[in-house]
């Protein structure tokens, strides 16, 4: 398998191979590859505990690390899936908050290793796109939600 040029380190502190294995049953073109255990006693863990998982998620190659709870992780990194209605955003937001997650506004959520996620419909991103009133309008909707209702948003598109 060849490494790509660029990878995503995701640090957790711990629970990153079923971080991983859940992302892949959870987001299409997402998948785990190999899993490095420590060769030794390191400071967040023991000699032969899972230190790295290499997965891809929607597409992007991912580094996911062992390395305790020194650096949690935070909203200001977050990963945003476009969706194309409400049962994809549905089905995504459910997966997410359901499995020990926590809402967040604006389509935010947070997954139960702490990892930030942005579920996004294209209409939400198109009607920010317009600019004017448009904009102002999807905005305005945008800031009263957690998880994104589409039908909203449309309508606030249409005015």
């Amino acid at each position: 398998m060849t490494t790509p040029k660029n990878t995503i380190c995701l640090w957790f502190d711990s629970g990153a191979e079923e971080a991983a294995r859940f992302y892949a049953a959870t987001f299409p073109d997402s998948h785990v590859g190999a899993v490095q255990h420590a060769p030794t006693d390191f400071p967040g863990g023991r000699a032969g505990q899972v230190l790295t998982v290499q997965f891809t998620v929607a597409g992007i190659p991912c580094l996911g690390l062992n390395g305790g709870p020194i650096f949690p992780q935070s909203e200001a990194f977050s990963f945003q899936i476009a969706t194309d209605d409400q049962a994809e955003t549905d089905r995504y937001w459910n997966a997410i908050v359901g499995n020990g997650g926590k809402e967040s506004a604006c389509g935010w959520c947070r997954d139960k290793w702490g990892l930030s996620w942005q579920i996004t419909p294209r209409t939400l991103t198109e009607g920010m796109a317009a600019g004017g009133a448009e904009a102002q309008r999807v905005f305005t909707a945008m800031m009263t939600m957690h998880k994104i209702d589409v039908a909203a948003i449309d309508a606030a598109r249409k005015g």
